[in-house]
């Protein structure tokens, strides 16, 4: 399961395609970036210029090189207006929609949104006017923006749209799984009080808190607790899901829920809070408990981590990852993006 294979679109000449994003990896990890790291690779490996552009200031100065994409900080000062005028697409996502946008407006360029959240802002800034392709991480949150449409009819339809689950390439992920119960961005909406209840009634139990990208963190300080600091998307492998046995999942909001599908790669079992997104994402595979819950996720725990009922648990999440190649969507994402010229 790997990105779209390397090739010419035709033998036409590469796209300039420039995206505007608050934050990228290394130094940002979050489920968005890393969607929108996941869907420029195979563009860049079908020979387009690809730049990110970024809105905020952070630790980098100098351009660098990620995962093949050449990202651009706000600090090194170079010319993004005249990148904007050059380009072939704009790509924008998250609060960087508007001024992506009138920059579109402004510079005749295609625009391009991601949409990774249902929250009305994200529908909002899709719909007012100009955007060429939207593109929607699931079912649900299609089905999300028609009723958007139709509570306001004066918006703007983007002239074309796509869905493009979160693409995770599973042989990038997959390992032999450890001992530990992981929570990874240990905020409150994510479920950092969730764990640290189950860390207290399971005093016999490894857990892992992976510190997250964003929020304030909730990180027990308890004996059978490690702490795993801010982990950028290529080492997850290795100081992750190599030492998780179960994930959990118990947020309050998930659009799709990318660090589940990851997990599955390594036929890691997923207990989550049956959110729309995490129940399309991880479907038959999840095991799914309400976030108040606290008494049943110690008990589904206690089962799973019993080896018979982990065997058939790990392998359904394997199947379910082998359902999620995300080679058919990059294929059409990039066809889609190609077919933008002219």
């Amino acid at each position: 399961m790997g990105a779209v294979p390397a090739s010419a679109p035709g033998g036409t000449a590469p796209l300039r395609i420039v995206v505007r994003a608050h934050a990228m990896p290394p130094e940002h990890n979050a489920g968005a970036e890393h969607m929108l790291v996941s869907m420029l690779r195979p563009l860049v490996e079908r020979g387009h210029d690809v730049s990110v552009w970024l809105s905020r200031y952070g630790k980098a100065h100098d351009v660098y090189d990620y995962r093949g994409i050449r990202v651009v900080p706000l600090e090194s000062r170079l010319d993004y207006p005249t990148a904007v005028k050059r380009a072939d697409a704009l790509v924008a996502h998250l609060e960087t929609v508007p001024s992506t946008a009138s920059m579109a407006r402004g510079y005749g360029g295609k625009l391009v949104v991601l949409c990774h959240n249902t929250h009305l802002p994200s529908f909002r800034d899709m719909a007012v006017g100009g955007t060429a392709l939207a593109v929607y991480n699931s079912l649900w949150m299609q089905a999300e923006a028609e009723l958007f449409f139709a509570e306001y009819p004066k918006s703007t339809r983007p002239a074309a749209s796509l869905i493009v689950r979160p693409p995770v390439f599973a042989d990038e992920y997959a390992t032999k799984p450890g001992k530990a119960v992981t929570l990874i961005n240990c905020n409150e909406a994510k479920g950092g009080k969730v764990l640290e209840a189950l860390a207290r009634r399971m005093p016999e139990q490894q857990f892992l808190a992976v510190r997250g990208a964003y929020g304030e963190q909730i990180l027990p300080d308890l004996p059978n607790v490690e702490i795993v600091e801010h982990v950028d998307g290529v080492n997850m492998r290795e100081r992750v899901y190599a030492r998780t046995k179960v994930l959990l999942m118990p947020s309050s909001y998930e659009s799709w829920g990318r660090v589940g599908c990851e997990a599955m790669a390594s036929g890691i079992p997923v207990v989550a809070h049956p959110t729309p997104g995490l129940c399309e994402s991880l479907g038959e595979a999840g095991v799914f408990v309400d976030r108040s819950d606290v008494d049943g996720y110690e008990a589904v725990l206690r089962k799973l981590l019993a080896p018979a009922e982990y065997r058939l648990a790990s392998k359904r999440a394997k199947a379910r990852s082998a359902e999620l190649d995300p080679a058919a969507d990059l294929a059409a994402w990039c066809s889609a993006i190609e077919g933008l010229k002219g």
